[in-house]
């Protein structure tokens, strides 16, 4: 999505919303108009939260820090999969030092979304040392799920633990039949090429609802998918069969 782009975004989301949120899978700091986005998000009064893999804080983090942003949510589970067993420590150190450094205007969520993941334990054991060394806490304390925001480490900055869930897809078939989602309650997501779904896990628009770039985003609610949708989470039942096979309920 270029510049361009997402300032159409910017001004047809703006009457529904305070806030925006700049993932939905992707890299928001491997973007090349990044600079562009935060100042067009800026200059509508959102409030910016970004997640991140956390590989590029160190190369973006003046920008990071030199602009408005509400929060960061660092996906440190990510490094696990991605980033070499020797280099963990130096990505990690990275992370805690921008969260540190970015605390003072920013909220910093620093997630492990692999708690219930046999494979992780010693990544996990790795990370909580040093988590725990860095903001002078028990390891012992950090070893539970966590809930909304998480537990406090500092000012500002938090641990969110949680299991591993199961992205949605919509070449399965799923199993779940009732369950409780906020897609279409509080939030939507817009795609790369303007597609609005539901939620941020629909990152191949499998429930497409609308375009952003030639509909307007009230009548793109008032679909009847749209509403069929939200009306079927507000009374626990699955409408979508993509939606049952989403496991992010597991985290709410």
């Amino acid at each position: 999505m270029s510049a361009e782009e997402f300032q159409i975004v910017v001004d047809k989301i703006r009457p529904f919303t305070n806030y925006i949120y700049l993932h939905v899978l992707g890299e928001p700091l491997l973007h090349p108009q990044f600079v562009e986005i935060l100042a067009i998000a800026e200059k509508a009064n959102l409030n910016i939260n970004i997640t991140t893999n956390g590989g590029l804080i160190e190369k973006q983090k003046n920008i990071l820090l030199k602009h408005s942003v509400r929060q960061i949510n660092i996906s440190l589970h990510d490094a696990e999969e991605n980033i070499p067993a020797d280099k963990w420590a130096g990505y990690l150190q990275s992370s805690l030092n921008f969260a540190v450094e970015a605390a003072e205007k920013t909220y910093i969520c620093l997630r492990l979304w692999n708690s219930k993941n046999v494979d992780s334990v010693s990544f996990n054991e790795f990370f909580l040392k040093e988590i725990a060394s860095k903001f002078n806490l028990s390891k012992d304390n950090l070893n539970d799920d966590t809930k909304g925001n998480g537990l406090k480490l500092a000012d500002h900055i938090f641990l969110q633990r949680a299991p591993r869930f199961e992205w949605p897809d919509g070449k399965m078939e799923g199993t779940q039949t009732r369950k409780y989602c906020y897609a279409l309650r509080d939030h939507i997501a817009i795609l790369a090429d303007g597609q609005v779904v539901p939620c941020c896990l629909d990152a191949d628009a499998n429930l497409k609802l609308g375009n952003i770039f030639t509909d307007n985003l009230s009548d793109i609610l008032e679909t009847e998918r749209a509403k069929k949708i939200k009306k079927g989470f507000e009374q626990h039942k699955v409408v979508e069969p993509f939606c049952s096979t989403c496991g992010f309920s597991t985290l709410l």
